[in-house]
């Protein structure tokens, strides 16, 4: 910019020319000087405040378009939520292993309330009140009647609801549409299913979650938008959980138990074909967690992966296992059984005095804790420890339900000798049944660890070696010998050569000091076809009676037995098991003569 001079030369020397005052042209310039300045800050201002002015206008246009659109959209109810994130209803199906659903979407509807919009809120609440007898008419009106402009009311209809809602007429209930889970076959195994529930919820969508089970397991997979045509296979057999469920439901009525759990499984694989727990409930209308008493009242809880008991005899298979595996017996072996057996203080004892002495394989069948206890000794704490953890008892059940990944066995703080003796008659180890059918498979199977799980599986690897097919062979023998000639005489089923091991034991008190003496956990682990296994059955019950004759009988052998046994036949043939001859053992054949 040129500066124009306050005292210009020309002018200057013109003026003087003239007699006039040069002092007064430099005045002059400076007025105008000034008044250019001002004119400039003038202008300079005026765009600053136009400036400010657009964006005030276009602030205040956001915030009213905003308002505009939330004022036309109907209310939601309150949740901590990302902006704008859509709500995913879908979930994909639960099949079994023939592909039957067990679990699907149903489309229904929601019911929610604008008291501003109601004509009559007394009749409403009377009306509504009726339809669902768990609403209280009081609260409703005061609801209605208060300074609440939106409520829930039902989270789910069923049609029949909706339309009797419908008929009040009253424009203040809304419905909105709501996708909930079904359960077709209600209680049929509830708690491998566990249930669902609603997490985020809008008007017109709400996201279905699974709370329990599998449903909770498996809940991001359930929810992948990308899987939802895709159902979720399970290892289940759906005919073959119903006769189960019925068959253990029957038996734990007849035998006076206040609780039942069943698993059927598939030795060489691991699946689990049929699991079941009573008492149980529908996953359709799933209750409320218990806020008091002990968890294993309840129907939600999963006797055969939460139950952590002691199961008694069923252990002693393992010690012999062991033994011989380590070479340190053989069937054929005699062991001291004079009873009782002292150690320090304390005694064993055998539930029938079997004589000085037994053979190893007479050990399992007349299930002697003397005998036992004697092995055990040989086979010492550290390598028995090894021992059961090879075979999975010292961490929860890998099942895929969420229930089971908190079900940690209970060890000794103190692996003892005597933790040793009491540990190989099944007494101060305490383990869930899911751990015991896994364990039995794998000596059914020849001697190969099995996972349980609850997927379909087609090509299972087989597991790492915990004992020698020989060993496996002849512990198979012994289980056969059980329940020809043994403590579990009830449980045999012609054509299908079952053969397996009882274990009946005291239950101790909620509150410690020792076990009761009138109550007992009976379970009968069992394999079938023991020449040739296919399936491992565990049965047990909790607290049974069985008062058929003139003495209470509670040994798992009168209790556990002859459900098992049931169980095989029902279930057997929807396996495709057919009744067969079991083979015996060639006869020694001699040359007479060349």
């Amino acid at each position: 910019m040129i500066r124009t001079p306050l005292r210009p030369l020309a002018r200057i020397l013109e003026a003087r020319n003239r007699g006039e005052n040069p002092d007064a042209i430099e005045r002059e310039n400076i007025r105008l000087r000034h008044e250019e300045m001002r004119d400039r800050a003038r202008r300079r201002a005026e765009g600053r405040l136009l400036v400010l002015a657009v964006m005030f206008f276009c602030a205040f246009g956001v915030v009213g378009g905003r308002m505009a659109v939330l004022a036309g959209s109907e209310p939601a109810e309150p949740r901590t939520s990302v902006a704008g994130a859509q709500i995913q209803a879908q979930r994909a199906d639960i099949v079994d292993r023939e592909g039957r659903i067990l679990a699907t979407n149903f489309d229904t509807h929601s019911l929610y309330a604008q008291p501003q919009q109601m004509i009559d809120p007394e009749h409403a609440a009377e009306k509504l009140a009726e339809i669902f007898p768990d609403l209280k008419q009081d609260d409703l009106l005061r609801d209605f009647t208060g300074k609440r402009k939106f409520l829930w009311i039902k989270r789910k209809l069923s049609p029949e609801q909706k339309q009797a809602v419908h008929d009040i007429g009253e424009p203040g209930l809304l419905f909105g549409p709501r996708e909930m889970r079904l359960y077709p076959n209600g209680r049929l195994a509830a708690h491998v299913l566990g249930g669902a529930g609603f997490g985020r919820e809008g008007v017109h969508a709400a996201e279905v979650i699974g709370v329990a089970g599998i449903e909770r397991f498996y809940d991001e997979r359930l929810r992948d938008p990308a899987r939802a045509h895709e159902p979720l296979t399970l290892s289940l057999d759906l005919s073959v959980q119903a006769a189960m469920e019925r068959v253990l439901y029957g038996g734990m009525k007849i035998m006076n138990a206040k609780g039942a759990a069943g698993i059927l499984m598939d030795v060489h694989t691991g699946e689990v074909v049929a699991v079941a727990s009573l008492p149980d409930f529908d996953p359709n209308d799933r209750p409320a967690p218990p806020v008091s008493g002990r968890p294993s009242d309840s129907p939600l809880f999963n006797r055969a992966v939460q139950g952590v008991y002691e199961l008694g005899s069923t252990f002693k298979t393992f010690a012999v296992a062991q033994a011989m595996e380590l070479g340190l017996v053989s069937p054929d072996t005699m062991i001291d059984t004079k009873s009782p057996m002292t150690w320090g203080r304390f005694k064993i004892r055998d539930f029938h005095n079997y004589g000085p002495e037994l053979s190893v394989s007479k050990v399992i069948v007349k299930s002697s804790n003397v005998g036992t206890a004697r092995i055990a000794m040989e086979i010492g704490a550290t390598r028995q420890r090894a021992f059961l953890e090879q075979l999975g008892f010292m961490e929860p059940s890998p099942l895929e339900i969420s229930e089971a990944a908190r079900s940690q066995p209970l060890l000794p703080k103190n692996w003892s000798e005597l933790s040793t003796m009491t540990i190989s008659y099944g007494h101060g180890l305490s383990t869930t049944p899911m751990h015991l059918a896994a364990a039995y498979a794998t000596i059914a199977n020849g001697g190969r660890r099995v996972t349980p799980t609850l997927l379909r599986t087609k090509d299972a690897a087989p597991g790492p070696r915990v004992v020698s097919t020989q060993t496996a062979a002849a512990i198979r023998k012994m289980l056969r010998e059980v329940v020809t000639d043994g403590t579990a005489s009830l449980g045999e089923v012609a054509g299908y050569a079952v053969g397996g091991k009882t274990g009946t034991a005291d239950k101790p008190k909620e509150n410690g000091g020792g076990y009761h003496k009138d109550k007992v956990i009976a379970t009968f682990a069992s394999i079938f076809p023991a020449h040739d296994p296919k399936y491992v059955l565990v049965v047990s019950l909790d607290e049974p009676v069985e008062t058929s004759g003139d003495e209470p009988r509670r040994t798992a052998g009168w209790t556990a037995v002859p459900i098992a046994a049931e169980i095989i036949r029902r279930v057997a043939p929807l396996m495709g098991l057919r009744p067969e001859i079991e083979p015996s053992e060639l006869a020694a054949i001699r040359q007479t003569s060349n």
